[in-house]
């Protein structure tokens, strides 16, 4: 069992270790970078495969029984995590082959891409929340180096806003661990949901909750708290803003559901009514940036904001329904997203330029990237039958169960706010024909760069398509790993054993 949760951890560090060590040639760090994150990939297929042949499955590193040793743990949800940061993580590496300049490959770019997949996977598997932290900090200290790698001042300047507020929140992170482990005497997360509820000062606890909440709230990027994630993403290569976009802000997310559902459970009332206007806020707010931007990237990067609320108002929620939808629109949301980002990349490779105003006619000149552009849009917007549809359905239908007609008003007029910036991009770069210079702009795709820069774009279209035409699978998974979040004594039982 050791080795099927510690393999989309070790293979990535093992991959990274060989690509900054020993600076391969440009062809041998192709090779060793793709076999590794498919090796990541087969790892997190074997994962999955365990996790629903056995259940919740967990392993104490060194034989030191929990909670005192380092313990990681899988369940549906971060089972499922991990095979969506392997396929897009992939996606990426593909991509990158095709964009990353020379010298940002000889600076370590790929070595630093593993190190950020080993950073993200353990934030997934960990069941300790010092662990956590540590993952946390390998993720920001990868996302900061490919951030600056290059020295362009765009890139300077995003990368210092980005590491501002995330120092900031580990900072609180840190604060809130002390807190908590003063409080109870244990930072794993199973033996937390066993002594939070027993702590004398429920008011301190509630305190140290929304510590952790604003901590996590600025790595998901969530109401106000968002701002560094708008004036940075656009900075980078695409391939690592497609990394980001669907990697970084989804393991805030997770936080927060992991740490709702199992260690603070109590004073639900108020908690989640803070989460809904949190949540209805990010939305709102994300839409509306969106809708100011001429930029694709820049329109991306506010719509991450604005989809984060989607999820964090399933946790409000907090039904067996909700949960599922946010899980549901969680792993749709990743896919869709870094293809989206993969798809601007594209437009910019063809035109020099991701700008609304000088991007334009590339329908007439490639058809096959306008309809890949739809497929991932549509699924953002919420459009029948892809996996965006799906997703928002059953928030909506989560909403109305519990007779708020606000959540669901909310939920319905961001989705319609998010068709227009997706019509908006669709009308200036696809559909408006070029005038002038503009004309003679289209740079030409051929042969391999064609294959490494559209296959994986491809690839993840047909993954939204499959979603939407075959929601049940998918929806009864996540409905299996919302059971698993709402009672977790299977939880408990794998990592405490008979001391549950």
């Amino acid at each position: 069992m050791t080795g099927v949760l510690i393999a989309p951890v070790a293979i990535p560090l093992a991959t990274a270790a060989l690509l900054l060590l020993g600076r391969p040639s440009r062809r041998a760090e192709r090779a060793i970078a793709a076999a590794g994150t498919a090796a990541l990939l087969a790892a997190a297929l074997a994962l999955l495969a365990r996790v629903l042949r056995d259940g919740v499955v967990a392993v104490q590193i060194g034989d030191w029984p929990a909670p005192f040793g380092v313990t990681f743990v899988a369940d549906r949800l971060g089972a499922a995590m991990v095979l969506v940061s392997a396929v897009v993580g992939l996606a990426v590496v593909v991509f990158a082959m095709a964009e990353v300049d020379e010298g940002r490959r000889r600076f370590g770019f790929a070595g630093f891409v593993q190190v950020l997949l080993a950073g993200v996977c353990g934030a997934f598997l960990t069941g300790d929340v010092f662990n956590l932290y540590v993952w946390y900090e390998v993720m920001l200290i990868a996302s900061f180096a490919l951030l600056t790698l290059g020295g362009e001042r765009i890139q300077i300047d995003g990368a210092i806003k980005y590491v501002a507020l995330n120092l900031i929140s580990t900072l609180l992170f840190l604060v809130g661990c002390g807190l908590l482990y003063g409080l109870t005497g244990t930072l794993n997360m199973a033996d937390l949901h066993t002594k939070v509820p027993a702590v004398a000062n429920q008011g301190l606890v509630t305190a140290v909750a929304l510590t952790f909440a604003v901590a996590f709230g600025i790595k998901a990027a969530v109401f106000p708290l968002f701002f560094w994630l708008p004036a940075s993403y656009h900075a980078p290569p695409v391939a690592v803003s497609a990394l980001f976009a669907g990697l970084l802000t989804k393991v805030g997310v997770y936080s927060l559901i992991r740490f709702f559902t199992l260690v603070f459970t109590g004073d639900a009332a108020f908690v989640h009514s803070l989460l809904a206007a949190t949540a209805a806020f990010t939305m709102v707010t994300g839409v509306l940036g969106a809708a100011a931007q001429g930029e694709m990237r820049r329109i991306l990067g506010f719509h991450i904001v604005s989809q984060i609320g989607y999820i964090l108002m399933g946790l409000a929620i907090a039904t067996p329904l909700a949960l599922a939808g946010a899980i549901f629109y969680t792993l749709h949301h990743i896919v869709v997203k870094a293809n989206l980002f993969l798809v601007s990349g594209v437009v910019r490779r063809y035109r020099g330029t991701s700008d609304l105003a000088l991007a334009s006619g590339l329908y007439t000149r490639t058809p096959l990237l306008a309809a890949l552009f739809l497929v991932p849009a549509f699924s953002l917007a919420g459009f029948p039958p892809l996996s965006g549809f799906w997703a928002k359905l059953f928030l909506v239908k989560a909403g109305l169960e519990v007779q708020a007609p606000w959540i669901v008003a909310t939920l319905i007029g961001v989705g319609l706010l998010t068709v227009f910036s997706m019509t908006k991009i669709w009308s200036e770069v696809f559909w408006r024909e070029p005038a002038g210079d503009e004309a003679c702009a289209l740079s030409p795709l051929a042969g391999v760069e064609r294959a490494l820069l559209l296959g994986p774009v491809i690839a993840l279209a047909a993954i939204t398509i499959a979603i939407g035409l075959f929601p049940a699978p998918l929806f009864a998974f996540a409905e299996a790993a919302a059971r698993e979040l709402a009672d977790p004594r299977a939880y408990l039982a794998a990592v405490l054993g008979s001391r549950t």
